[in-house]
């Protein structure tokens, strides 16, 4: 999945003392899209405002919202069970193989230290490495199989051709990456792995699950909010992992670690107050029909969640999305009409705005489905995800006002 929008380390935030119910964990699915068209007239230069709801797609748990909650009294599994109704829980274990974007490189290197081995992935034959006086180690593509090779600081030097695809792992448990844009510390093992019908290799981390969500805890919220907040978090991204290991990205790597799917920053990243949060749901995980929920979240759903692919990812009011949430509950953005102009050349000058579907849910009537850019020699119809991407709008749950400019009047 497209779990969420960009990479958030979000900002903790003062909570108010509202208390607010606890709500059962079943909820209705929303109500259905309401078409009304709505119009903005844009005559001439035009200032337009756009005020929203939330941040992210909004489908599954608000991290706000489970902050909210938390603070509200909520343990971290009534917020999983009320972000995630109908489903069940469940253990989760085992590793997860995890895709190192930032190595770029046609290798594999790593930090020289004690203990380090290699394993033919082929053979399942380790070798430990010799104490050489080197300063790093690489895994070279050779053909299908693999080259070691170490530098004490100059040439690189080979010391044995592996058969097959290769790994590196230490006793120490932990290895230093070495890649274009710097080192980065990592549990488990780093593997040189192909790519399917590709002689390029990838780097992967096979990590156990837990030491995994050790790395990805505190790229998603920040490690220091309510502990049953982390806590629900580190359900809903044990249990995502384990969805996408069901569902491999690739033939050679389960999931990536961006947040395309999961951000996710090896052993240099890990908290003690999110190693706590782990701890305190060790191997717990949600379940829909016997198989690990596909648990998406977001930042914010603004106060009310969007349905998603899923039974359990439902529509429905959430009163603890902005309890403590001063950034994303609502929000402003000034775009300009010459930016439309310029992205939808085809329409002329912008005559109007006009949305004529939404989901039907909460404010405005909820998040965009269908709408248009009307101009003097043409239309762009669009939907609200269109209009989020391109003017870096926090969600698609938004409405307009314009207001003309001035003659002389500056545009922002």
């Amino acid at each position: 999945m497209l779990r969420t929008r960009p990479a958030r380390l979000l900002l903790a935030a003062l909570a108010s003392a509202l208390l607010l119910p606890v709500l059962p964990a079943t909820a209705a699915s929303g109500a259905e899209p309401r078409r009304k068209v709505e119009t903005w007239a844009t005559p001439g230069s035009t200032a337009i405002t756009v005020t929203g709801h939330g941040f992210g797609h909004g489908k599954g748990l608000s991290q706000y919202g489970a902050l909210g909650a938390a603070q509200q009294g909520l343990t971290w599994q009534q917020i999983d069970e009320f972000y995630y109704p109908g489903t069940t829980w469940g253990r989760i274990g085992g590793k997860v193989r995890v895709l190192i974007t930032a190595d770029t490189g046609r290798d594999v290197q790593v930090v020289a230290q004690r203990g380090l081995k290699v394993t033919s992935l082929g053979r399942q034959r380790t070798w430990r490495l010799p104490p050489l006086a080197a300063k790093k180690w690489r895994l070279m593509a050779a053909g299908s199989d693999t080259t070691v090779q170490f530098t004490k600081g100059g040439a690189w030097r080979t010391w044995k051709k592996v058969p097959g695809e290769a790994e590196f792992s230490s006793v120490t448990g932990l290895l230093t990456l070495v890649t274009p844009s710097g080192r980065r510390d990592y549990r488990g093992t780093l593997q040189s792995v192909a790519a399917r019908q590709s002689p390029k290799r990838e780097t992967v981390n096979r990590v156990s699950m837990e030491s995994y969500l050790r790395g990805v805890l505190p790229r998603e919220v920040p490690a220091l909010w309510e502990p049953d907040a982390v806590s629900a978090q580190s359900v809903a991204a044990r249990t995502y992992a384990a969805f996408e290991r069901s569902h491999p990205s690739a033939a050679h790597y389960d999931l990536c670690d961006t947040s395309q799917c999961q951000v996710y920053g090896g052993a240099d990243d890990e908290h003690p107050a999110a190693d706590e949060a782990i701890k305190a749901t060790a191997k717990q995980g949600l379940f829909y029909d016997g198989r690990p929920a596909f648990t998406q979240f977001s930042a914010s759903n603004g106060g009310f969640s969007a349905a998603g692919s899923m039974p359990y990812l439902v529509a429905q009011p959430d009163p603890y999305d902005g309890v403590a949430n001063p950034s994303y509950a609502t929000w402003t953005k000034p775009i300009d009409d010459t930016q439309v102009e310029a992205h939808w050349p085809a329409i002329g000058d912008l005559v109007s705005i006009e949305v004529t579907t939404r989901d039907g849910n909460g404010d405005y009537g909820g998040r965009v489905v269908d709408m248009a850019f009307i101009g003097s020699t043409g239309t762009a119809r669009v939907n609200g995800d269109t209009v989020r991407d391109y003017f870096g709008l926090n969600s698609d749950w938004f409405t307009f006002s314009v207001t003309p400019r001035q003659k002389g009047q500056a545009r922002e």
